[in-house]
């Protein structure tokens, strides 16, 4: 079994993060490039959750999305092709004084077979930059839907980021900008 610990800080809000993580719409690679659009499936979906099956490159797995607690949003495998046992990813967020969010990212990866027990081993050791690097363009993604809404509903909030290998941005998005990211593309 293999647990990767992710770190970014973000100019988002975590309600616009939430927003982006519980966006199954069609554009939902352009944040998540490993959800490939063609193998998105929602099986169900409510004001707090969602059942979802997602994957790329041969690989997928069915999701029970919780986002009941607004700071704690848990994702738990509940099948998949090569993931089993405590498979999932947790998502923390603490709201910092400056207005930014850290977001802390738990991915726990238990191999059900051969080729699990394999990406894991994977994962633990070379493939941790791969998780790194998707997660650090999903908030980059994100970040810039937020400033393209910001800037189409003309908010005086629009992010200006810091130097990217920092990964903290400006003032947090306003409420109306959190509404607004939840529009659709």
């Amino acid at each position: 079994m293999s647990t990767i610990r992710l770190h970014r800080t973000t100019s988002l809000t975590p309600e616009q993060y939430v927003a982006g993580l519980t966006d199954f719409g069609p554009a939902r690679s352009k944040l998540f490039a490993n959800s490939a659009d063609a193998d998105l499936k929602v099986h169900d979906r409510g004001p707090l959750h969602a059942d979802v099956t997602e994957g790329s490159g041969g690989i997928w797995e069915r999701l029970h999305y919780d986002w009941s607690d607004p700071d704690h949003v848990v994702l738990t495998t509940t099948d998949s092709n090569v993931w089993g046992g405590a498979s999932g990813h947790i998502y923390h967020f603490t709201r910092r004084l400056d207005g930014s969010t850290d977001i802390d990212v738990v991915v726990v990866r238990d191999g059900k077979n051969l080729k699990g027990w394999i990406l894991g081993l994977v994962l633990r050791t070379v493939g941790r930059g791969v998780l790194e690097k998707a997660f650090e363009n999903s908030v980059k993604a994100m970040e810039a839907r937020s400033a393209a809404v910001s800037r189409a509903i003309g908010s005086p909030h629009s992010a200006h980021p810091a130097p990217a290998a920092r990964l903290k941005f400006g003032p947090a998005a306003s409420q109306h900008e959190t509404s607004a990211c939840q529009l659709p593309n």
